[in-house]
Order: C-alpha cells, then sequence, then structure tokens
C-alpha cells in the first residue's frame, strides 16, 4: 500500500478530518525505518478511532520520535509505541 493509498483508505471508513492524516504519517514513520512491508489497521469503539502502523522490527528511537511524531502527537487524543515496539499508534475521539 503507498501511502497515498493509506489515506484514501482511512477517509473512506471514518469521518474524523485528521485520521487521515494521522494515518499518513504513521505509515511513513514505519516505512522511513527500512520496514519492507507496513500493516495498517484502524479500529473503532464508540467516538474513538485507534489506527496502528506496524512493522516486521523493533523501530530504531528516530522513527519513533521523529519529525512526523510532532505532527501525529499534534492532531491525536493521545498515541504511543505498541508493546512489541514494532509500531506506532494513535487514537482520536470523533468531535474533531
Amino acid at each position: 500500500m503507498e501511502a497515498r493509498h493509506v489515506h484514501l483508505w482511512v477517509a473512506g471508513r471514518v469521518r474524523h478530518l485528521d485520521a487521515p492524516t494521522i494515518a499518513h504519517e504513521l505509515y511513513v514513520a514505519i516505512l522511513s525505518s527500512g520496514a519492507p512491508a507496513v500493516e495498517m489497521t484502524l479500529s473503532t469503539a464508540g467516538p474513538r478511532i485507534r489506527i496502528t502502523a506496524l512493522g516486521p522490527e523493533q523501530l530504531p528511537l528516530l522513527y519513533s520520535h521523529g519529525p512526523g511524531w510532532q505532527i501525529i502527537t499534534g492532531l491525536a487524543n493521545i498515541s504511543g509505541l505498541t508493546t512489541d515496539e514494532c509500531g506506532l499508534w494513535a487514537q482520536v475521539g470523533t468531535s474533531r
């Protein structure tokens, strides 16, 4: 999946203005770390939307807190590194 397709994929599934941008930044961060593939998941529960991007290996610190991280943290309600440290996630509500 290309970064543009990630943006469109999320935009077509949830109604939150920032969700496509957040998904794009998560995807680019994992891909930029050298991951040959990125697994994207989108979960919803009530008003919450959680977007996760996973790679096959642990992320170097630069990619888990690089320039795109400022965009993600600025738009998401909460965000973080997955417990296995192979991915990043962000959560937003539906009010934005």
